[in-house]
């Protein structure tokens, strides 16, 4: 995916400066946050927590590497199992994964690079493998074209219910939830229609296990929204992690947490409770994190993760200023 001058200026200050978090409480079975050791894994865009594995998380990188998923151990961060996917062509910009009902895993190769510009992208579904091990698995290839016109995604989401395919757009001032057709078609253009606003600089998305709750991750904070059967309310913010690169965001297998993964070589998966226990975002908003008038207009804005200290704090105000430096220099070019 493309990276602003300002986000990796800010990622510096963060690794420079920020504080290290807290020890998780529970990493002796994986949900309190783990670090991905593969060296072939760059840029994990995606995350999905297994549901025949427990502890098991599939990830992937987002571009220039191949039809591959990779099946890591919360437990030790290793890879046990490496997925090629065949019957699909090359994939160009993956960046979102999700499980849906039956145990079968959906990939959004729905990033868009040149902000809108590919008349359509693709959607890959198989079935999730029964045994760990390295294999070649069939996957089914679809079509997909907006209603409105091409652009750019980095979130994809199926609900665990119906199997509905949903797609969030990443747009820096807020996105739109479109909603894909009741069942995908492989041999026609799956079009997908915008239902709902999202106001947050989209990086991705994930459905609590139950189906009620939806949470959406930016770089530097997050929301979480009722479902209400499509016609989402907004609950409150996330207290995301401040990560070099926050791409990815899914509901650990029993609801209670959600992780959060960044690109980069050894890149960390950091653990947070869920809102309301993931159970249907019936809790009120948190009040743990900094509030941002941005986020709460639409903008990239968030809670800030309560792991971090008073110099975390900080360095997020020094990153965010020079964002907005960036993009008013990009503007005034």
């Amino acid at each position: 995916m493309r990276r602003p001058f300002a986000l990796l200026a800010g990622a510096l200050l963060v690794g420079a400066f920020a504080l290290p978090a807290a020890a998780p409480a529970s990493a002796a079975d994986g949900d309190g946050g783990f670090t991905i050791k593969d060296p072939r894994i760059k840029e994990s865009s995606g995350l999905a927590a297994s549901r025949l594995h427990p502890g098991i998380y599939w990830t992937h990188n987002d571009s220039e590497d191949g039809p591959y998923l990779y099946a890591v151990d919360s437990r030790t961060g290793k890879t046990v199992a490496t997925v090629t996917l065949s019957g699909i062509g090359r994939p160009r910009d993956a960046e979102a994964i999700s499980i849906g009902p039956g145990n079968q895993i959906y990939v959004g190769d729905i990033g868009d690079n040149r902000d809108g510009t590919w008349p359509y992208v693709w959607i890959y579904k198989l079935p999730e493998p029964k045994v760990l091990k390295d294999q070649t698995i069939r996957a089914t290839q679809y079509v997909v074209k907006y209603a409105d016109g091409p652009r750019n995604a980095e979130s994809l989401v199926v609900h665990p219910k119906t199997g509905r395919v949903y797609i969030i757009d990443k747009k820096e001032n807020g996105g739109h939830l479109f909603e894909g057709p009741a069942r995908l078609s492989p041999t026609g253009t799956n079009v997908f229609k915008p239902i709902a606003p999202v106001d947050l600089w989209a990086t991705d998305a994930a459905f609590s296990p139950d189906g009620t709750q939806l949470a959406v991750r930016g770089y530097f904070g997050g929301i979480y929204y009722d479902w209400n059967g499509g016609r989402i309310k907004r609950e409150g913010r996330l207290e995301v992690p401040l990560q070099g690169q926050g791409e990815s965001v899914t509901y650990s297998i029993d609801g209670t947490k959600l992780m959060y993964g960044s690109e980069g070589e050894d890149s960390p998966v950091q653990a947070e409770p869920a809102p309301g226990g993931g159970g249907g975002g019936t809790s009120k908003p948190s009040s743990g994190g900094g509030a941002s008038g941005a986020q709460a207009s639409g903008g990239s804005g968030g809670g800030i993760s309560g792991e971090l200290k008073t110099g975390g704090v900080v360095v997020l105000v020094a990153a965010v200023a020079v964002f907005g430096l960036g993009r008013m220099l990009r503007r005034r070019s």
